[in-house]
């Protein structure tokens, strides 16, 4: 149950960054949608919070791993720019997939990926779905 709590969070934070860092038109960080209604848009954001969550858990841990050094020289603001890739990688695949995410550049992505972590990180404390929360239980 918590993990679906944290998918809507997800999503719900999704959105707002879309608002936020999409500006007008085709540029920054949107989302294409499967079609015109509202329970389309809400459907893109759940699979596209779904998508980055599996590449998070996969291509993200390796990517941690790897630039263990380098998170360590910059004091874990390396994490942006992977967080920013991980941004790119979902984009990328949504475009595969014909609808999703949609970034328009690498810093885009690392903007929108600051933005992301932000919101999410606040909906998780006013949703009580900290992980931090969860393992004092």
């Amino acid at each position: 149950m918590k993990n679906l709590g944290r998918i809507l969070v997800s999503a719900l934070a999704l959105w707002l960054t879309t608002l936020i860092v999409g500006g007008s038109g085709d540029q920054g960080v949107w989302i294409r949608s499967l079609g015109d209604e509202t329970m389309a848009s809400v459907t893109t954001f759940v699979v596209v919070a779904i998508l980055f969550a599996a590449v998070n858990i996969t291509v993200g841990k390796v990517f941690r791993f790897v630039a263990i050094p380098l998170r360590i020289i910059t004091l874990g603001l390396f994490n942006l720019i992977i967080n920013g890739a991980l941004l790119l990688i979902v984009g990328w695949v949504s475009g595969i997939i014909g609808f999703g995410l949609e970034v328009d550049g690498f810093w885009w992505a690392v903007l929108g990926a600051l933005v992301l972590s932000l919101i999410t990180s606040v909906l998780n404390a006013v949703f009580g779905l900290s992980k931090k929360e969860s393992r004092r239980r």
